[in-house]
């Protein structure tokens, strides 16, 4: 099993923005899927926090697909399906079979910022395909705000992510808006969270 310190420290602060946006769907069955789960921990904490939703974990490497595997072997998760292959960027009607509406909430953590633009396209594209309506799309990353990036930390950040792969970097909330909003979504909260992090909620119309 990989270990994640960052996840570590941060699914706890995740789980509760879930458990937020969700309180009103507790007596019902959801289904969720999880885009880049990487080593399966948030995935496994949020399965055992909220049994009533049944989650999907995705990644396009195949040693997170194993790494999530062990994990849910070792914990007996019952609501937690096999890992699928799931490249964003790929048309949503090859995103592992999931049919149109299918889907109440779609996660991705750190994606945007290790990801090509062409990926958090296919991001919107897919969630405004695969969820339901009042479906929620659910973004956590360190963001610039109409092309700007603060504090001189996060621009370091993003200098080093370009420095990593040029099409990486900071994500910006106002292009990110616009995505949603040509893909039937709307963005409706944006939750302040720990080192600079934040939480974009996006629910499709």
């Amino acid at each position: 099993m990989l270990l994640s310190p960052l996840a570590e420290r941060n699914w706890e602060d995740l789980c509760l923005v879930l458990e937020e946006v969700l309180e009103h769907q507790f007596h019902r069955q959801l289904f969720a899927l999880e885009l880049g789960s990487g080593t399966g921990q948030h995935v496994i904490r949020f399965a055992q926090k909220m049994p009533f939703v049944t989650w999907q974990p995705s990644d396009i490497k195949e040693e997170s697909r194993d790494s999530i595997k062990a994990y849910i072997a070792a914990t007996h998760a019952k609501n937690v399906l096999q890992p699928v292959h799931l490249d964003a960027s790929e048309p949503w009607e090859k995103w592992a079979g999931l049919s149109r509406n299918s889907c109440d909430v779609i996660i991705a953590i750190n994606l945007l910022q290790y990801s090509s633009f062409q990926t958090a396209q296919g991001v919107f594209t897919g969630a405004g395909q695969t969820l339901r309506q009042d479906g929620l799309l659910i973004t956590y990353a360190v963001y610039a705000i109409n092309g700007t990036i603060t504090p001189s930390c996060n621009e370091h950040l993003d200098a080093e992510l370009r420095r990593l792969n040029p099409e990486w970097g900071l994500p910006d909330v106002d292009v990110l808006r616009q995505l949603a909003y040509g893909n039937g979504m709307r963005m409706e909260r944006m939750i302040e969270m720990e080192e600079y992090y934040k939480c974009l909620i996006f629910r499709k119309l």
